[in-house]
């Protein structure tokens, strides 16, 4: 299913430390198309845009999963407007996109609750993950209608089920039991949790992004507003994590 990349370097970034799994909290849409005097619908059709370049330029460089967050559990308040105008987005994005996605190898997956997705959304949801299932590339996951605390309410809820059910004793959950229910747990468990999380437009919190996967995550905040997070903005922000040093609660 995962290829593994060479060590090389692109535009001289190292790749002695390529993340695996890059999450990126895709901010600023709204900001950016304010600045230009458009409508706020605008700035998310420029997102998409910045997010074929970036998907690329990760695919590069090797990284082995990529998590953006589309749309939020809490999206859901913003004005009906924008909200249906988003979810026309993923099937704009997958007619206009996947084609150059899968001649790239890279294969589009989910995350979220999909019950109160509109069909149209669906199938266009259905049809990238059918068209991409057997690339063997980089993973474009998308967060869409995703929430992390209702991610491990979920998980909870589940795994108490199954303690009813006796498929196992309480005393037998442990941190990777739990992890095994989650909505990343398909991905094989090196990848489950993100090495880097990016967050554009200056904003400096997680909103609900992966909070469980995040635990040891090195985190990069932008001031640069998602549209104009462009490839030269994500070497950035991984030449920042080549500095890093992940102690994971060690010396």
């Amino acid at each position: 299913m995962f290829t593994f990349f060479k060590k090389k370097s692109v535009e001289n970034v190292s790749l002695d430390k390529i993340p695996n799994h890059v999450g990126i909290i895709m901010d600023g849409n709204g900001r950016w198309a304010k600045k230009r005097l458009q409508p706020r619908v605008m700035g998310h059709k420029a997102g998409m845009d910045a997010l074929q370049e970036v998907t690329l330029a990760a695919n590069e460089l090797g990284v082995k999963v990529l998590t953006v967050y589309a749309f939020s559990t809490e999206n859901w308040s913003r004005p009906e407007s924008e909200v249906k105008f988003i979810m026309n987005l993923p099937v704009e994005f997958f007619d206009k996109y996947v084609p150059e996605l899968h001649k790239n190898n890279v294969r589009v997956q989910v995350i979220g609750e999909r019950d109160r997705l509109p069909q149209e959304t669906l199938d266009a949801l259905n049809r990238a993950i059918q068209t991409t299932k057997h690339n063997s590339g980089l993973v474009l996951n998308f967060a869409l209608n995703y929430g992390g605390r209702a991610e491990i309410t979920k998980a909870v809820q589940v795994i108490a089920r199954d303690v009813l059910d006796a498929r196992f004793n309480p005393n037998d959950i442990s941190e990777d039991l739990i992890q095994s229910y989650l909505m990343t747990a398909y991905l094989p468990y090196l990848y489950q949790d993100p090495d880097l999380i990016i967050r554009t437009s200056g904003e400096l919190r997680l909103s609900n992004f992966l909070p469980w996967q995040s635990a040891y995550s090195e985190l990069y905040f932008t001031e640069t507003l998602w549209p104009d997070f462009k490839r030269s903005e994500f070497l950035k922000a991984i030449e920042e994590y080549n500095k890093r040093h992940r102690r994971f609660g060690g010396v």
